[in-house]
């Protein structure tokens, strides 16, 4: 088995080797910054690159046009930083307790559950994790500046076009689980990934070349929108979390709107029901502490909010990629789910919106709450 030298930050390498110090002192940074995994791979075409060719070719990224218009960025990460030798990627546990009362990983889009939306864990703390982990890498960034002056790095968490998770590979922190998400044995899949892109050449760690998934298809058997066209390949035009979060200026499909259950932003279910979750360790990091009034979100405030209030309360955080409509959206669609008719009046108040958007997924909702036995 190939040895996972970064999984605790604290790999080795031969004493005496003044580069070897180097790393060792990253990776004890990174430890300090909160950083519970750190890991080197070497600047070098990813090899999933075909892999995300295919799947754009398949029409899998759906209305993110982002991507496949950034392409050919993608094929080695000088499209990120030109001259860059080394990829630094650190992982994050964000792992919190969000699952409400009522509702269990075996049930997590059960139509009885009636406790209000749900909210991916990521994005039920108090910050934006592109924030606060890009403001943790600019200073392991300030601390190799320190050491090798006059070098040149960039902070990337999700915005460039990297593929953070094959670099996370490449780098020993874990193995693709068949939900695409990248699995540590230690820490499981709650992991926020980010990298350091630099032009110093730094010795690499032993890649992560074994997969430790097995026959487990939890993961695929879960979805309830049929979300994965196959293991390792995620239809993301089906996926829970892309209708939520990246569709958001149209309609959601109707025939998916059943499985959406009371999910109004992102998804957790298929990392839920992952063997390899069972033990994750919960976050350290305060931030990233469920927040009272999103965990569970109530549908009825949802829904009465204007610009203004939508603006006060989720500015800096995930929930303003959707925007308000698409929020609205999704609350209604997860109320007309919830079979609880005592959110008629708040759906029949989003029924006559200004938003189409909003308008059309609360008479959806209504008619679903009234037709309910």
């Amino acid at each position: 088995m190939t040895p996972q030298m970064p999984s605790d930050c604290a790999a080795s390498l031969p004493a005496g080797d003044d580069s070897a110090r180097l790393e060792d002192r990253l990776r004890d940074r990174a430890t300090q910054l909160g950083f519970e995994l750190c890991g080197i791979a070497p600047a070098v075409s990813p090899t999933g690159f075909d892999r995300l060719q295919e799947w754009i070719d398949r029409g899998f990224a759906g209305e993110m046009a982002y991507i496949p218009r950034r392409t050919d960025a993608y094929r080695h990460p000088e499209g990120v930083l030109p001259s860059v030798r080394s990829v630094i990627v650190v992982a994050m546990n964000y792992h919190a307790e969000a699952v409400p009362a009522g509702q269990t990983s075996e049930g997590l889009h059960s139509e009885s559950a009636t406790a209000g939306g749900r909210v991916a864990r990521y994005a039920a703390g108090s910050v934006d994790y592109h924030d606060l982990l890009k403001q943790r890498l600019q200073q392991l960034a300030a601390f190799l500046h320190d050491e090798k002056p006059g070098c040149r790095t960039r902070p990337v968490v999700d915005s460039a076009p990297l593929l953070e998770r094959d670099f996370a590979r490449l780098a020993g922190l874990g193995w693709f689980g068949k939900n695409t998400m990248l699995i540590n044995r230690r820490l499981g899949s709650w992991l926020f990934l980010g990298a350091l892109l630099t032009d110093v050449a730094l010795e690499p760690d032993a890649p992560h070349e074994t997969s430790h998934c097995g026959t487990c298809t939890r993961c695929l058997d879960a979805c309830p929108t049929d979300a994965f066209a196959a293991p390792y390949i995620l239809d993301a035009r089906r996926c829970i979390s892309y209708l939520t979060i990246e569709l958001r200026d149209q309609p959601i499909s109707e025939p998916l709107r059943d499985g959406m259950g009371s999910w109004v932003f992102g998804c957790d279910i298929c990392q839920d029901v992952c063997p390899w979750n069972r033990k994750a360790p919960l976050s350290s990091e305060p931030a990233f502490a469920p927040q009272a009034d999103l965990s569970p979100i109530n549908f009825d405030w949802l829904l009465s909010l204007t610009e203004e209030e939508f603006r006060v309360r989720f500015r800096g955080t995930p929930f303003e990629r959707p925007g308000r409509a698409g929020l609205l959206r999704n609350a209604a669609i997860a109320a007309g789910n919830s079979g609880n008719r005592t959110h008629l009046p708040a759906l029949m108040r989003a029924a006559a919106a200004d938003c189409e958007l909003i308008r059309e997924a609360a008479v959806w909702a209504i008619r679903r709450l009234e037709a309910a036995t």
